[in-house]
């Protein structure tokens, strides 16, 4: 089966014609095959009805036509007139229109040297693989069209009538009236990456942002070729295209592409809606980075971006509805803060229905009560809500507090039933980091599926890319340990690294303290997210190192992380199974390298050093395989 974007089900299709050949595509060509519907191609954002790639064959543009016989009165090879609607209308040859989206295809691809016949080659300088078009006329056979001069004016190799995209044509015989659409045709396979450039080019949109803090948001269009791309897996990509109306819930490993795909559905919303986007997390600095990369994409007017507490504030403030005391400890004050707001809104006091839509990233650190209040919220007319999951990086559950897996969607109101999609992939961390972060927390990520309504904890799964093992370091005392993280911020930095591309993670504002001190001592730039304005503001004009405690950590990404103090955990008084967890989350914030310190060792300086030693002998196995293979 074909793979569609948008996945078909939820394509817009103009025509009955375009949607019986979509249904056609996908269920008569192989895995391998991908097809586009109606999406903008390159720079002139043409839009061809269908584009197909496939490694072995090339690409296939095709133009459909719903027209009868009698629709057509008169053709050449430039214009066709028609009649539409009562009246005689000219329109361009559907031939000639499929060839101009080839031609502006391959005037594309041609561009890119690593899609270009090499040099010395009997081809040397075009395509690397070969390409088509043809036109598809949904509502005429093949003998109607004999009956009639119009092979004149389109090559009849090059058209597919309605006798032969019936349900019960043959596979191979489909297919076969597809290629037989190639002028040239010669040997190819594409590669992987190579498929990935082709995706590149025809369609920014899946672009990877690789600049640091952007979650791979909106990479810039007209940016020099790179010599080592980043797209969107098929996966991240055909949800980023096919998130229609209704509720939708992404279940996504740590490092899978959750955010980025909540930014993208931003953009589109924001183009789309008549009221407000509103996007909440828990985590106030996730919040602020959020807010700051869609306000730099112009996205600030129509895209409100909260922590759900801080919402929560502005709906008391902006309907004049009391607060909380203010001498209430913090921990109070926040959860009357939500009981206010849900009261309100019961009472009328607070409006409903003020969104267009609500996104909301990191779902996994909201309360049941927390998604009954924000699905009220929804305009009904949209009814739009996306919520993205991971309960392996569930850190706010509190003792004795409700466990993801006593939780279903439909008992707060989300509609997720046949809406759900699984992320399993983790593009972040390098194979030894994510390895010895899974190996660490390995009862933390057994897999548990659930029913479609639940909850399920996805392991994630590497997409393969390699590094340098993380490293733990034992030192002799606080200069030694903060020393020692001082000396490998600036080996980075002396290497090329931006500072912004540096975080040190703690466990205790203690730590933070004297991180802070030994940083400033050293003169390196820091920003710190002790306070709550630090936490919304980490990512400032300045270059400079992140101080970021576990729980602020969640859903950023930085090249190198630095993790001081790990002797200290499990912290006294609170439960192993959460300090663990808190500890992965830290442990996976690592793109490239993760450096770890201690003291005095701990049971997780012996997890990590166990784990670390079985993984480095595992990964070794499989590299003497390979080269032996």
């Amino acid at each position: 089966m074909a793979q569609f974007f948008p996945a078909r089900t939820t394509c817009r299709f103009d025509t009955p014609g375009e949607r019986r050949l979509a249904e056609r595509l996908e269920k008569k060509l192989e895995d391998d095959y991908l097809c586009w519907f109606n999406v903008p191609v390159g720079p002139k954002a043409l839009q061809p009805d269908f584009v197909i790639v496939h490694p072995l064959r090339g690409v296939l543009v095709l133009e459909v036509k719903d027209w009868r016989l009698e629709t057509i009165q008169s053709m050449d090879r430039g214009l066709a007139k028609i009649f539409a609607d009562g009246t005689l209308k000219t329109q361009k040859n559907p031939m000639m229109q499929a060839r101009a989206y080839t031609t502006e295809v391959v005037s594309m691809l041609q561009k890119d040297p690593a899609l270009k016949q090499p040099a010395g080659s009997s081809r040397a300088g075009s395509l690397i693989m070969p390409f088509g078009w043809g036109v598809v006329l949904t509502a005429i056979t093949r003998k109607q069209f004999e009956s009639t001069d119009l092979a004149e004016v389109l090559n009849p190799q090059q058209v597919i009538f309605q006798d032969e995209m019936t349900e019960s044509v043959d596979d191979e015989a489909f297919q076969q009236r597809l290629w037989n659409m190639f002028h040239h045709v010669f040997p190819c396979q594409l590669s992987l990456p190579q498929i990935d450039r082709v995706r590149y080019h025809l369609y920014p949109e899946v672009r990877v942002n690789a600049v640091p803090g952007q979650f791979g948001l909106f990479a810039e269009q007209d940016a020099p070729l790179p010599s080592l791309i980043k797209v969107m897996d098929l996966q991240q990509e055909q949800l980023a295209r096919s998130l229609g109306e209704g509720h939708r819930v992404i279940h996504g490993a740590a490092g899978s592409g959750k955010t980025m795909i909540l930014g993208y559905r931003c953009a589109h919303l924001a183009q789309v809606s008549s009221k407000p986007v509103l996007v909440l997390c828990y985590n106030k600095s996730l919040a602020g980075r959020l807010q700051q990369v869609l306000a730099e994409r112009g996205l600030s007017e129509k895209v409100v971006v909260r922590n759900f507490h801080a919402w929560c504030s502005d709906m008391l403030t902006a309907f004049n509805v009391d607060r909380p005391a203010h001498k209430l400890p913090v921990n109070v004050k926040m959860a009357q803060m939500v009981e206010k707001t849900i009261d309100g809104v019961d009472r009328g006091q607070i409006p409903r229905a003020q969104y267009s839509a609500v996104l909301i990233d990191e779902g996994h650190d909201f309360q049941p009560e927390w998604f009954k209040l924000v699905v009220q919220m929804i305009d009904p007319e949209s009814n739009s809500l996306l919520v993205l999951y991971d309960d392996a990086q569930s850190i706010y559950r509190g003792k004795g507090g409700k466990t993801a897996m006593d939780f279903n969607f439909a008992s707060v109101g989300i509609q997720a039933q046949g809406r759900t999609t699984i992320l399993r992939l983790n593009y972040r961390n390098t194979v030894e980091v994510l390895s010895v972060a899974r190996a660490f927390a390995v009862e933390l990520l057994t897999a548990r599926d659930a029913a479609e309504d639940g909850v399920p904890i996805v392991a994630p799964q590497s997409a393969g890319r390699r590094g340098a093992f993380p490293e733990l370091l034992r030192c002799d005392s606080d200069w030694h340990e903060y020393n020692c993280i001082v000396e490998r911020i600036q080996d980075e930095q002396g290497q090329g690294r931006a500072l912004d591309d540096m975080a040190v993670i703690y466990r205790s504002a203690a730590q933070a303290q004297r991180i802070e001190r030994a940083l400033s001592q050293a003169g390196i730039a820091f920003a710190s997210g002790q306070s709550s304005t630090g936490r919304g503001a980490l990512y400032g004009s300045e270059d400079s190192v992140k101080i970021v405690s576990m729980h602020s950590s969640k859903g950023l990404e930085f090249g190198v992380v630095l993790i001081p103090h790990l002797g200290d955990m499990p912290k006294k008084g609170e439960e192993e199974a959460d300090e663990a967890r808190l500890l992965y989350v830290a442990m996976t914030r690592a793109i490239d390298r993760l450096v770890m310190t201690y003291r005095e060792p701990s049971s997780f300086t012996r997890r990590i050093q166990d784990s670390i030693g079985s993984v480095r002998q595992h990964l070794d196995e499989m590299d003497s395989q390979k080269a032996a293979g």
